[in-house]
Protein backbone atom coordinates (compact mmCIF):
# COMPACT_ATOMS: atom_id res chain seq x y z
CA UNK A 1 0.00 0.00 0.00
CA UNK A 2 1.01 3.29 -0.56
CA UNK A 3 0.25 6.61 1.42
CA UNK A 4 -0.21 8.09 -2.49
CA UNK A 5 -3.45 6.24 -3.17
CA UNK A 6 -6.79 7.64 -3.22
CA UNK A 7 -9.39 6.55 -0.67
CA UNK A 8 -11.62 4.52 -3.68
CA UNK A 9 -8.35 2.46 -4.45
CA UNK A 10 -7.94 1.43 -0.54
CA UNK A 11 -11.16 0.16 -0.48
CA UNK A 12 -11.45 -1.57 -3.85
CA UNK A 13 -11.79 -5.33 -3.88
CA UNK A 14 -10.70 -5.97 -7.85
CA UNK A 15 -12.74 -8.30 -9.94
CA UNK A 16 -10.31 -11.84 -10.16
CA UNK A 17 -10.21 -13.36 -13.72
CA UNK A 18 -10.13 -16.78 -14.70
CA UNK A 19 -7.03 -18.04 -14.03
CA UNK A 20 -4.55 -18.64 -17.36
CA UNK A 21 -2.31 -21.15 -16.02
CA UNK A 22 0.61 -22.36 -18.27
CA UNK A 23 1.24 -25.86 -18.02
CA UNK A 24 2.34 -27.90 -20.52
CA UNK A 25 -0.33 -30.55 -21.26
CA UNK A 26 -3.59 -28.65 -20.15
CA UNK A 27 -7.62 -28.96 -20.74
CA UNK A 28 -8.35 -25.66 -20.58
CA UNK A 29 -11.98 -25.44 -19.55
CA UNK A 30 -12.45 -22.48 -17.05
CA UNK A 31 -12.51 -19.03 -18.72
CA UNK A 32 -15.59 -20.35 -21.13
CA UNK A 33 -13.09 -19.15 -24.18
CA UNK A 34 -14.19 -20.66 -27.75
CA UNK A 35 -12.77 -23.99 -27.98
CA UNK A 36 -12.55 -23.22 -31.93
CA UNK A 37 -10.51 -20.89 -33.77
CA UNK A 38 -11.78 -17.42 -35.11
CA UNK A 39 -13.29 -17.14 -38.48
CA UNK A 40 -10.74 -17.35 -41.01
CA UNK A 41 -11.58 -14.37 -42.39
CA UNK A 42 -11.00 -12.45 -39.34
CA UNK A 43 -7.52 -13.37 -39.01
CA UNK A 44 -7.45 -12.37 -43.11
CA UNK A 45 -8.77 -9.75 -42.36
CA UNK A 46 -5.96 -8.97 -39.46
CA UNK A 47 -3.04 -10.04 -41.55
CA UNK A 48 -4.20 -7.15 -43.89
CA UNK A 49 -3.93 -4.56 -41.80
CA UNK A 50 -0.67 -5.50 -40.49
CA UNK A 51 1.59 -2.80 -42.29
CA UNK A 52 2.41 0.65 -41.92
CA UNK A 53 -0.95 1.95 -41.29
CA UNK A 54 -0.42 1.11 -37.46
CA UNK A 55 1.92 4.40 -37.42
CA UNK A 56 -1.43 6.13 -37.60
CA UNK A 57 -4.44 6.43 -35.17
CA UNK A 58 -7.42 4.08 -35.87
CA UNK A 59 -11.32 5.21 -36.22
CA UNK A 60 -11.78 6.90 -33.12
CA UNK A 61 -15.55 6.22 -34.03
CA UNK A 62 -15.26 2.37 -35.41
CA UNK A 63 -17.85 3.71 -38.26
CA UNK A 64 -17.26 0.61 -40.32
CA UNK A 65 -17.73 -1.79 -37.50
CA UNK A 66 -20.75 0.07 -36.05
CA UNK A 67 -22.23 -0.29 -39.99
CA UNK A 68 -21.53 -3.81 -39.80
CA UNK A 69 -22.70 -4.39 -36.46
CA UNK A 70 -25.52 -2.53 -37.11
CA UNK A 71 -26.82 -3.99 -40.39
CA UNK A 72 -26.07 -7.97 -38.91
CA UNK A 73 -29.08 -6.94 -36.51
CA UNK A 74 -31.23 -4.65 -38.76
CA UNK A 75 -30.68 -1.40 -36.60
CA UNK A 76 -29.10 1.64 -37.47
CA UNK A 77 -25.34 3.18 -36.82
CA UNK A 78 -26.50 5.14 -34.38
CA UNK A 79 -27.31 2.70 -32.18
CA UNK A 80 -24.17 1.16 -31.46
CA UNK A 81 -21.56 1.80 -29.27
CA UNK A 82 -17.87 0.56 -29.21
CA UNK A 83 -15.37 -0.75 -26.04
CA UNK A 84 -11.97 -2.28 -25.58
CA UNK A 85 -13.90 -5.72 -24.58
CA UNK A 86 -17.33 -5.67 -23.11
CA UNK A 87 -15.57 -5.51 -19.93
CA UNK A 88 -15.27 -1.35 -20.86
CA UNK A 89 -18.44 -0.95 -22.09
CA UNK A 90 -19.76 -2.17 -19.32
CA UNK A 91 -18.14 -0.09 -17.24
CA UNK A 92 -18.94 3.25 -19.38
CA UNK A 93 -22.38 1.72 -19.16
CA UNK A 94 -21.99 1.97 -14.90
CA UNK A 95 -20.32 5.20 -15.18
CA UNK A 96 -22.67 6.65 -17.28
CA UNK A 97 -26.41 5.19 -16.85
CA UNK A 98 -26.43 3.59 -13.31
CA UNK A 99 -25.34 5.79 -11.34
CA UNK A 100 -28.05 7.86 -9.61
CA UNK A 101 -29.73 8.76 -6.45
CA UNK A 102 -31.43 4.98 -6.37
CA UNK A 103 -29.62 1.81 -6.00
CA UNK A 104 -29.41 -0.32 -9.29
CA UNK A 105 -30.32 -3.82 -8.90
CA UNK A 106 -28.18 -7.04 -10.21
CA UNK A 107 -28.86 -10.36 -9.25
CA UNK A 108 -26.30 -11.73 -5.85
CA UNK A 109 -25.48 -14.47 -8.11
CA UNK A 110 -24.16 -13.22 -10.99
CA UNK A 111 -21.36 -11.53 -13.09
CA UNK A 112 -18.66 -10.42 -10.05
CA UNK A 113 -17.17 -7.87 -11.82
CA UNK A 114 -20.75 -5.64 -11.54
CA UNK A 115 -20.56 -4.91 -7.48
CA UNK A 116 -16.76 -4.14 -8.90
CA UNK A 117 -17.70 -1.05 -10.90
CA UNK A 118 -20.08 -0.10 -8.12
CA UNK A 119 -17.09 0.37 -5.84
CA UNK A 120 -15.03 1.52 -8.18
CA UNK A 121 -17.92 4.71 -9.47
CA UNK A 122 -19.18 5.35 -5.99
CA UNK A 123 -22.96 3.61 -7.21
CA UNK A 124 -25.47 2.22 -4.59
CA UNK A 125 -26.76 -1.03 -5.55
CA UNK A 126 -28.15 -3.99 -4.59
CA UNK A 127 -28.13 -7.40 -4.78
CA UNK A 128 -31.54 -9.72 -5.48
CA UNK A 129 -31.51 -13.27 -4.69
CA UNK A 130 -31.79 -15.80 -7.00
CA UNK A 131 -34.84 -18.45 -6.67
CA UNK A 132 -34.07 -21.72 -4.56
CA UNK A 133 -33.21 -23.25 -8.55
CA UNK A 134 -30.72 -20.50 -9.11
CA UNK A 135 -33.59 -18.44 -11.13
CA UNK A 136 -34.00 -14.74 -11.57
CA UNK A 137 -37.42 -14.03 -10.91
CA UNK A 138 -37.70 -10.20 -12.78
CA UNK A 139 -40.81 -9.84 -10.45
CA UNK A 140 -38.02 -9.15 -7.95
CA UNK A 141 -36.72 -6.27 -9.78
CA UNK A 142 -40.23 -4.33 -10.57
CA UNK A 143 -39.65 -2.31 -7.47
CA UNK A 144 -38.15 1.38 -7.88
CA UNK A 145 -34.59 1.17 -8.84
CA UNK A 146 -31.85 3.00 -10.30
CA UNK A 147 -31.09 0.46 -13.30
CA UNK A 148 -31.42 -3.17 -13.48
CA UNK A 149 -28.46 -5.40 -15.05
CA UNK A 150 -28.39 -8.60 -15.52
CA UNK A 151 -26.57 -11.42 -17.69
CA UNK A 152 -28.93 -13.32 -20.40
CA UNK A 153 -27.98 -16.10 -19.83
CA UNK A 154 -26.47 -15.83 -16.39
CA UNK A 155 -23.36 -16.27 -14.99
CA UNK A 156 -22.17 -18.50 -14.13
CA UNK A 157 -25.18 -20.51 -13.37
CA UNK A 158 -26.20 -20.84 -17.49
CA UNK A 159 -29.97 -19.85 -16.96
CA UNK A 160 -31.66 -17.64 -19.13
CA UNK A 161 -35.02 -15.72 -19.52
CA UNK A 162 -37.22 -15.98 -22.38
CA UNK A 163 -37.23 -12.20 -24.25
CA UNK A 164 -41.07 -11.79 -23.55
CA UNK A 165 -40.43 -11.80 -19.75
CA UNK A 166 -37.92 -9.03 -20.36
CA UNK A 167 -39.98 -6.93 -22.81
CA UNK A 168 -42.78 -7.17 -19.74
CA UNK A 169 -39.78 -5.76 -17.02
CA UNK A 170 -39.12 -3.15 -19.78
CA UNK A 171 -42.89 -2.49 -19.53
CA UNK A 172 -43.24 -2.25 -15.98
CA UNK A 173 -39.74 -0.47 -15.21
CA UNK A 174 -39.69 2.72 -17.54
CA UNK A 175 -38.16 5.44 -15.25
CA UNK A 176 -34.83 3.39 -15.58
CA UNK A 177 -32.04 1.45 -18.11
CA UNK A 178 -32.58 -2.07 -17.61
CA UNK A 179 -29.05 -3.59 -19.36
CA UNK A 180 -28.92 -6.94 -20.81
CA UNK A 181 -25.45 -8.69 -20.79
CA UNK A 182 -25.75 -10.81 -23.48
CA UNK A 183 -21.49 -12.27 -23.60
CA UNK A 184 -23.09 -16.06 -23.63
CA UNK A 185 -26.54 -15.48 -25.65
CA UNK A 186 -25.68 -17.28 -29.07
CA UNK A 187 -25.23 -20.78 -27.59
CA UNK A 188 -29.89 -21.36 -27.11
CA UNK A 189 -30.58 -18.00 -25.58
CA UNK A 190 -33.02 -15.79 -27.11
CA UNK A 191 -31.83 -12.26 -27.81
CA UNK A 192 -33.01 -8.73 -26.78
CA UNK A 193 -31.65 -7.06 -30.11
CA UNK A 194 -34.68 -7.35 -32.15
CA UNK A 195 -36.82 -5.31 -29.41
CA UNK A 196 -33.97 -2.38 -30.57
CA UNK A 197 -35.41 -2.12 -34.26
CA UNK A 198 -37.60 0.83 -35.55
CA UNK A 199 -39.93 3.41 -34.46
CA UNK A 200 -40.79 1.35 -31.79
CA UNK A 201 -37.25 1.00 -29.96
CA UNK A 202 -37.75 1.61 -26.32
CA UNK A 203 -35.53 4.27 -24.48
CA UNK A 204 -34.18 2.38 -21.47
CA UNK A 205 -33.20 -1.20 -22.67
CA UNK A 206 -29.78 -1.41 -23.71
CA UNK A 207 -27.77 -5.00 -25.31
CA UNK A 208 -24.11 -5.52 -24.25
CA UNK A 209 -21.90 -8.01 -26.38
CA UNK A 210 -18.90 -9.34 -26.77
CA UNK A 211 -16.41 -11.15 -29.62
CA UNK A 212 -14.67 -13.21 -26.60
CA UNK A 213 -17.09 -16.03 -26.70
CA UNK A 214 -19.06 -16.96 -29.91
CA UNK A 215 -16.66 -15.11 -32.20
CA UNK A 216 -13.57 -16.39 -30.51
CA UNK A 217 -11.44 -13.31 -30.54
CA UNK A 218 -11.10 -13.00 -26.72
CA UNK A 219 -7.81 -12.45 -27.48
CA UNK A 220 -8.79 -8.58 -29.94
CA UNK A 221 -10.96 -7.50 -26.88
CA UNK A 222 -13.90 -5.87 -28.66
CA UNK A 223 -17.11 -5.29 -27.64
CA UNK A 224 -20.56 -3.54 -28.11
CA UNK A 225 -23.62 -2.10 -26.79
CA UNK A 226 -26.88 -1.97 -28.91
CA UNK A 227 -29.89 0.83 -27.70
CA UNK A 228 -31.87 4.07 -28.17
CA UNK A 229 -29.58 6.70 -29.82
CA UNK A 230 -30.06 8.58 -26.68
CA UNK A 231 -28.18 6.10 -24.67
CA UNK A 232 -25.56 5.55 -27.36
CA UNK A 233 -24.97 9.10 -26.97
CA UNK A 234 -24.70 9.08 -23.21
CA UNK A 235 -21.99 6.39 -23.49
CA UNK A 236 -20.24 8.46 -26.52
CA UNK A 237 -19.53 11.17 -23.92
CA UNK A 238 -18.14 9.14 -21.53
CA UNK A 239 -16.00 7.27 -23.52
CA UNK A 240 -14.73 10.21 -25.31
CA UNK A 241 -13.69 11.47 -21.68
CA UNK A 242 -11.81 8.79 -21.25
CA UNK A 243 -10.11 7.07 -24.39
CA UNK A 244 -10.95 8.40 -27.60
CA UNK A 245 -9.15 5.53 -29.73
CA UNK A 246 -10.47 2.52 -27.47
CA UNK A 247 -10.34 0.02 -30.94
CA UNK A 248 -7.24 -0.41 -32.76
CA UNK A 249 -6.76 -0.88 -36.53
CA UNK A 250 -6.91 -4.76 -36.29
CA UNK A 251 -9.21 -5.34 -33.78
CA UNK A 252 -11.84 -3.14 -35.85
CA UNK A 253 -10.79 -4.93 -38.98
CA UNK A 254 -10.92 -8.56 -37.90
CA UNK A 255 -14.11 -7.49 -35.50
CA UNK A 256 -16.26 -6.79 -39.21
CA UNK A 257 -14.80 -9.76 -40.77
CA UNK A 258 -15.91 -11.95 -37.65
CA UNK A 259 -19.67 -10.35 -37.98
CA UNK A 260 -19.92 -10.55 -41.21
CA UNK A 261 -18.99 -13.89 -41.45
CA UNK A 262 -22.07 -15.19 -39.78
CA UNK A 263 -21.82 -19.09 -41.19
CA UNK A 264 -18.48 -19.31 -38.91
CA UNK A 265 -20.18 -18.17 -35.68
CA UNK A 266 -23.72 -20.53 -37.07
CA UNK A 267 -21.58 -23.49 -37.23
CA UNK A 268 -18.84 -23.26 -34.12
CA UNK A 269 -21.80 -23.13 -32.03
CA UNK A 270 -23.95 -25.70 -32.78
CA UNK A 271 -20.65 -27.80 -32.14
CA UNK A 272 -20.41 -26.40 -28.73
CA UNK A 273 -24.22 -26.96 -28.31
CA UNK A 274 -24.04 -30.30 -29.52
CA UNK A 275 -20.86 -31.16 -27.14
CA UNK A 276 -22.81 -29.65 -24.41
CA UNK A 277 -25.98 -31.98 -24.59
CA UNK A 278 -23.29 -35.11 -24.24
CA UNK A 279 -21.81 -33.65 -21.51
CA UNK A 280 -24.95 -33.00 -19.34
CA UNK A 281 -26.14 -36.98 -20.07
CA UNK A 282 -22.17 -37.90 -19.24
CA UNK A 283 -22.66 -36.50 -16.20
CA UNK A 284 -25.93 -37.40 -15.17
CA UNK A 285 -24.69 -40.74 -15.43
CA UNK A 286 -22.36 -40.00 -13.04
CA UNK A 287 -24.21 -38.88 -10.36
CA UNK A 288 -24.15 -35.02 -10.78
CA UNK A 289 -26.70 -32.28 -10.72
CA UNK A 290 -26.18 -29.14 -13.11
CA UNK A 291 -28.30 -26.55 -14.07
CA UNK A 292 -30.42 -26.01 -16.97
CA UNK A 293 -27.78 -24.11 -19.37
CA UNK A 294 -28.15 -21.88 -22.51
CA UNK A 295 -24.36 -20.83 -22.16
CA UNK A 296 -20.94 -22.57 -23.31
CA UNK A 297 -20.52 -23.52 -19.92
CA UNK A 298 -22.50 -25.56 -17.34
CA UNK A 299 -23.11 -25.24 -13.64
CA UNK A 300 -22.81 -28.32 -11.79
CA UNK A 301 -22.12 -30.48 -8.49
CA UNK A 302 -21.79 -33.56 -7.31
CA UNK A 303 -24.24 -34.30 -4.19
CA UNK A 304 -21.67 -36.51 -2.06
CA UNK A 305 -18.11 -34.72 -3.29
CA UNK A 306 -17.33 -30.79 -2.52
CA UNK A 307 -16.72 -28.49 -5.17
CA UNK A 308 -13.23 -27.30 -3.75
CA UNK A 309 -12.33 -31.48 -3.57
CA UNK A 310 -13.14 -31.92 -7.21
CA UNK A 311 -11.71 -28.45 -8.63
CA UNK A 312 -8.17 -29.46 -7.31
CA UNK A 313 -8.42 -33.34 -8.02
CA UNK A 314 -9.26 -32.18 -11.55
CA UNK A 315 -6.42 -29.60 -11.66
CA UNK A 316 -4.07 -32.22 -10.75
CA UNK A 317 -4.88 -33.63 -13.91
CA UNK A 318 -4.44 -30.96 -15.90
CA UNK A 319 -7.83 -30.18 -15.98
CA UNK A 320 -8.74 -26.96 -15.17
CA UNK A 321 -12.01 -25.58 -14.31
CA UNK A 322 -13.49 -22.62 -12.39
CA UNK A 323 -14.73 -23.07 -8.69
CA UNK A 324 -16.28 -19.61 -6.67
CA UNK A 325 -15.44 -19.81 -2.85
CA UNK A 326 -19.14 -18.36 -2.35
CA UNK A 327 -22.25 -19.01 -0.28
CA UNK A 328 -24.90 -21.18 -1.80
CA UNK A 329 -22.69 -21.94 -4.56
CA UNK A 330 -19.32 -23.25 -2.92
CA UNK A 331 -19.97 -26.76 -4.16
CA UNK A 332 -20.52 -26.21 -8.10
CA UNK A 333 -18.53 -26.01 -11.30
CA UNK A 334 -18.09 -24.25 -13.72
CA UNK A 335 -17.09 -26.12 -16.48
CA UNK A 336 -16.58 -24.51 -20.14
CA UNK A 337 -17.80 -26.56 -22.96
CA UNK A 338 -14.20 -27.85 -24.29
CA UNK A 339 -14.23 -30.04 -27.64
CA UNK A 340 -15.74 -33.71 -28.00
CA UNK A 341 -11.94 -34.57 -26.74
CA UNK A 342 -11.47 -32.25 -24.04
CA UNK A 343 -15.60 -33.46 -22.54
CA UNK A 344 -14.13 -37.15 -22.96
CA UNK A 345 -11.30 -36.62 -20.97
CA UNK A 346 -13.15 -34.72 -18.28
CA UNK A 347 -15.41 -37.43 -18.14
CA UNK A 348 -12.93 -39.94 -17.53
CA UNK A 349 -11.08 -38.01 -15.22
CA UNK A 350 -14.24 -37.34 -12.77
CA UNK A 351 -14.77 -40.99 -13.26
CA UNK A 352 -11.66 -42.10 -11.68
CA UNK A 353 -11.93 -39.26 -9.12
CA UNK A 354 -15.29 -40.53 -8.01
CA UNK A 355 -14.26 -44.22 -8.35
Amino acid sequence: MSRFWSPVVQTLTPYVPGEQPQMQRLVKLNTNESPYGPSPKALAAIDDQNNEDLRLYPDPEGAALKQAIAKLHGLNANQVFLGNGSDEVLAHVFAGLLKHSKPVHFPDITYSFYPVYCKLFGIDYKMVPLGKDFDINLADYKVANGGIIFPNPNAPTGRSIARSEIESLLSQNKDSVVVIDEAYVDYGTESCIPLLRGASCPDNLLVVHTLSKSRALAGLRVGFAVGHPALIEGLERVKNSFNSYPLGRLAQAGAIAAIEDQAHLEKTSAKVMQTRSKLLSDLKALGFETLPSTANFIFTRHPQHAGEKLYQALRDRGIIVRHFKLPRIENFLRITIGTDEQSGELVVALKEILA
